[in-house]
């Protein structure tokens, strides 16, 4: 009987394990020249390529190491997706047609240190380069030591082994980050820097923590989402009280919701409020077609008027999103994260008019990214 039992528990765990998706789509057949894609990462080991003009699922790559958090950057030639994994210490870069793994990046750089990359890497606007804000701490036998926070600059061919050809000290608490047009790099942090990437030194693009903004309180932010938007915008969500006078009464507050912009392509910044604080997002994505219109996710898809601050439309969801992208005409919205099925929206309307599921499991907090090959 015992043994049937185990027998038993075996089987049922060798299904659990065949149904989180262990497994590998198509990883040698090329993807089609001209068509659109979406890429995404979700467990236990999975790198998705979904046709975004079938909306079906046509590739899966395997990533190795322990799942986390799944961020994904394309290559400005759209040849490699860049994956954040094995727990936040390494990138990897995917040849999309073959699956191959073309570049390989650990941030530990000795034995008894651990480094991670809190969503923090990117790839210059060239293809060129690769970089990494990764925190590294020394393990000793009674005690950790906490170091810098540090800038890697790698080569983007420096191969499965590859190692940072630059390394400059950066400020504690640096997230995601993009590359913009005239080779220099924009960092969230405490406030958003502008990184010149040959030197090191930085400068700040958007006072966030430090802003002086009469009659605000300090902004809150929890932003993990890089998207790589066709009108070269890096955006993040923020919430701040807005006061009635120099007082700053809490009690009559007004809580907004509002997001930090740089053009990449310009260099111009903005911050702006777009909402008063009615519920709970994780996402923004100011439409593509109209600067003056913004989305958010979470536990509803909403449609704002930017100037007005004013709710244009709502759409209950089936369950919690985390992340936005549109496709490449922004006639349709793909809301990721959390579990494994993509829901996909109008718009317009906001309705949704499909789903896509997908082998394995939880999406977690991935960033997807739709690209034309």
């Amino acid at each position: 009987m015992n043994n049937k039992k185990m027998w038993l528990g075996a089987s049922f765990a060798a299904l659990y394990l065949a149904s989180a998706g262990a497994y590998a789509l198509n990883e040698s057949k090329p993807l089609s020249k001209g068509t659109e894609y979406l890429a995404v990462a979700n467990y236990p080991d999975n790198l998705h390529i979904i046709d975004v003009t079938k909306d079906k699922l046509v590739k899966t790559c395997k990533i190795p190491g322990k799942f986390g958090p799944g961020t994904v950057v394309m290559s400005p030639d759209k040849n490699r997706a860049y994956v954040l994994g094995n727990g936040f210490s390494e990138v990897f870069g995917f040849n999309v047609d073959n699956c191959e793994i073309e570049f390989r990046a650990k941030f530990s750089q000795q034995r008894n240190e651990e480094a991670r990359s809190m969503f923090s890497f990117t790839v210059s606007a060239d293809g060129k380069e690769v970089y990494v804000v990764n925190n590294p701490v020394l393990k000793f036998s009674e005690h950790y030591e906490v170091k810098q926070p540090r800038l890697f600059v790698y080569d983007a061919n420096g191969g499965t082994d590859a190692k940072p050809i630059r390394k400059f000290p950066m400020p504690r608490q640096m997230y995601i980050m993009q590359a913009a047009d005239d080779g220099s790099i924009y960092i969230a942090g405490a406030d958003i820097y502008k990184v010149d990437v040959h030197t090191g030194k930085y400068e700040v693009a958007i006072p966030v923590r430090n802003w002086k903004r009469e009659n605000y309180g300090a902004p809150d932010v929890l932003y993990f989402w890089p998207h790589q938007q066709k009108n070269r915008d890096f955006s993040i969500l923020y919430t701040a009280p807005k006061f009635k006078d120099a007082k700053q009464d809490m009690e009559t507050a007004d809580f907004k919701y509002g997001f930090y912009n740089v053009n990449l392509a310009t260099g111009k910044t903005e911050t702006i409020d777009f909402a008063p604080v009615e519920e709970i997002y994780f996402t923004g994505y100011r439409d593509p077609k109209d600067s003056n219109t913004m989305f958010a996710v979470l536990n509803r898809l909403t449609k704002y008027d930017i100037k007005g601050e004013k709710l244009l439309q709502a759409q209950e969801l089936d369950h919690t999103y985390y992340c936005i992208t549109f496709n490449d005409k922004a006639d349709k919205m793909y809301l990721v994260g959390t579990l494994n099925d993509i829901s996909i929206h109008d718009p317009q309307s906001l309705k949704k008019i499909g789903s896509i599921k997908l082998p394995g499991g939880d999406m977690a907090i991935t960033t997807a990214q739709t690209f034309i090959r």
